[in-house]
């Protein structure tokens, strides 16, 4: 199991490392990294998403249907909790409260995930993993979105309030990242097949999508600051320790079977992801605080997730 922590861990902090590196040496331009974000969030990840969601099949996706709920109402709880207390304790905008509300609430799946599952679970737990990251892409990050949309349509003059919720919730749900897994579901669960050929293109860019996102994360960072107070300390006990615990707390609620309750709590337990990050930088935010908590929540996630996967999955 240690290493198998090590095969999932070290990797990521050696691709973010990389994209560090080239944005303090100026080998990439970290101030102009608008392209590498369309490039993940428009094309890669809603291809990878698309692929895992559509392949399955019908029969695999339903039986997941339970980790669905579970880890969309510990997202959902962990994502509203934090928003109110940013919004309520920190005085933080409404975009600066919902992007760090994001970067908690949503676990780095893609980037973390994918090796954690793959060492511990197998090949059977990428379904597992896919109808997670759709849990996160359809139920959490359109919320984000919303407000976000919300907060940049401000100004427009003769808007009122309804017109303006309505647009922000028609441009958040057709954004790639959200529509790719809906449909992908859609086409699983009428059966129908992507074929080979159609499955093997987007892969090919699908499967840049970790790597890129990393080495994006790390080239944003490059650029920033890093800090530690007490909202970065904060944020990683909610997302590290906090969020497996409600996510523990719902399946000892709910009668499901114990494999899949055990991989709700892995997953859970996965770091913050870059979402949050990336987000900031398609609106022109500043990514300074959530690339922050990105850092130290990976961090102690290697005790965390020590912890985790000894306690579970331990013979």
């Amino acid at each position: 199991m240690d290493n198998a922590i090590l095969v999932a861990l070290v990797p990521v902090f050696f691709v973010m490392a990389i994209g560090y590196a080239a944005g303090r040496l100026n080998v990439v331009d970290n101030h102009q990294v608008g392209s590498l974000n369309a490039l993940v969030m428009d094309f890669a990840l809603p291809a990878s998403l698309f692929v895992a969601t559509a392949s399955a099949s019908r029969s695999e996706l339903l039986s997941q249907a339970p980790l669905f709920g579970i880890l969309g109402a510990a997202m959902l709880l962990l994502y509203f909790a934090t928003y109110f207390i940013q919004r309520i304790f920190s005085k933080a905008s409404k975009s600066d409260a919902s992007l760090e509300a994001l970067t908690i609430a949503f676990p780095n799946l893609a980037g973390v995930g994918l090796p954690i599952v793959s060492a511990v679970l197998g090949p059977t737990g990428m379904v597992q993993l896919a109808v997670a990251l759709a849990a996160g892409s359809i139920l959490v990050s359109p919320i984000t979105l919303i407000v976000l949309e919300l907060e940049r349509g401000k100004g427009a003059v003769g808007d009122g309030p309804v017109v303006r919720t309505l647009r922000a919730l028609r441009r958040a749900l057709t954004k790639p990242v959200v529509l790719a897994p809906m449909l992908g579901i859609l086409i699983s669960l009428c059966g129908l097949q992507l074929g080979a050929v159609i499955e093997a293109s987007l892969l090919l860019i699908g499967h840049a999508s970790a790597g890129v996102a990393l080495f994006l994360t790390g080239l944003i960072l490059s650029a920033q600051a890093f800090r530690l107070n007490w909202r970065i300390v904060a944020a990683t006990g909610m997302a590290d320790i906090i969020r497996p615990l409600v996510a523990a707390a719902i399946v000892f609620l709910l009668p499901v079977p114990s494999e899949m309750a055990k991989v709700a709590i892995l997953l859970a337990a996965v770091p913050s992801g870059f979402f949050g990050i990336l987000f900031a930088v398609n609106y022109r935010l500043d990514s300074a605080i959530t690339g922050s908590m990105v850092i130290a929540s990976t961090v102690f996630s290697i005790a965390t997730m020590a912890v985790v996967i000894a306690v579970l999955f331990s013979r």
